[in-house]
């Protein structure tokens, strides 16, 4: 676990493809998303209407959580990753991206997401609820 510092939290949709990479894959969401596609990692950050950071207040700044969703910034967003490096984790560094973006979207924008299986929980935690008639379409690559 990181040493506990001020975390900056800030809307950065020109964030940097190799720093988006590496938290990716220091969460774990690396094993769900193409880590190794860079041109696939640079249109997911460039089409992307909302790209929220987390870094820590030391020097240089590290990244360490990055929230990416779609909105129209009006109805609804749907927040594509959540992911916060494991040695922040246990910080409120996932609750604080959660509160930036609902600050930047305003109350009359609704979130969702799909959460990966082992952070239900923490889901449920910060009060979003569950959506039982979610329906998916898969990818084939």
């Amino acid at each position: 676990m990181v040493k506990p510092s001020n975390v900056l939290y800030a809307s950065e949709p020109a964030l940097d493809v190799a720093e988006f990479r590496r938290v990716l894959v220091e969460s774990g969401l690396g094993e769900t998303r193409p880590v190794d596609d860079e041109v696939r990692l640079k249109a997911m950050l460039g089409n992307a209407s909302l790209v929220l950071t987390a870094r820590l207040d030391i020097e240089g700044e590290p990244l360490v959580g990055v929230a990416r969703g779609v909105t129209d910034f009006s109805w609804v967003c749907y927040i594509s990753e959540l992911a916060v490096s494991k040695a922040a984790q246990g910080l409120g560094v996932g609750r604080g991206l959660m509160d930036e973006a609902r600050r930047q979207l305003g109350p009359s924008v609704a979130i969702s997401l799909i959460s990966m299986p082992d952070a239900v929980g923490f889901y449920e935690r910060i009060g979003m609820a569950r959506m039982p008639d979610a329906f998916w379409f898969g990818r084939k690559r």
